[in-house]
């Protein structure tokens, strides 16, 4: 079940749903709209690399109120919210309608797991001919949450838990490697 505006601000006078900052004004119908922060990572790499999902990636992390995207180009940014999601609540990131029309892709996992706390990192691509300017504070995204049946066993722990600022990969912690 998606839930409604109402049902969202209930939560959040409960405390059962956390979202800080939040201006009333960011609660939609049925979602959330969130609002680019003020970091900004892209990967250090040269034109001769590979990256390798069994080795740490090194990022270049900035703290700006404006990034320049050039056209084609991708940057890891992160939610000037920050979010403790109940252990029965999942969330959805979509992008919105207006910022897509520019070209700017928010090609995020798109998930939230029940139970995870922290900001949403975010990764932008600008499929247009034109470089597009970010600012802080501008609404780029919505959360749509969605009730859980029941609350999970295994509320989201994992590798991202707490993060500030936009996070990179951590592929690398993971132990386990299929061989197909």
């Amino acid at each position: 079940m998606i839930l409604s505006d109402k049902t969202i601000r209930s939560m959040l006078s409960q405390g059962t749903l956390g979202i800080t900052p939040l201006e009333e004004n960011q609660i939609q119908p049925a979602s959330v709209d969130i609002r680019l922060g003020n970091t900004f990572s892209i990967v250090e790499d040269d034109c001769n690399s590979i990256m390798q999902m069994g080795k740490m990636v090194a990022y270049k992390t900035i703290e700006a109120d404006h990034y320049i995207l050039l056209p084609g180009h991708f940057v890891l940014a992160t939610t000037m919210e920050y979010f403790r999601m109940p252990d029965d609540l999942t969330a959805f990131v979509e992008g919105r309608s207006s910022v897509g029309r520019m070209g700017l892709f928010i090609q995020n996992a798109g998930w939230v797991d029940p139970g995870f706390e922290g900001e949403i990192t975010l990764e932008l691509f600008n499929a247009n001919r034109c470089a597009i300017e970010l600012q802080t504070g501008r609404r780029i995204g919505q959360l749509v949450f969605a009730q859980l049946d029941q609350k999970a066993d295994k509320p989201y722990r994992g590798k991202y838990y707490g993060q500030r600022g936009a996070t990179g990969s951590r592929i690398y912690l993971d132990n386990e490697v299929s061989a197909k």
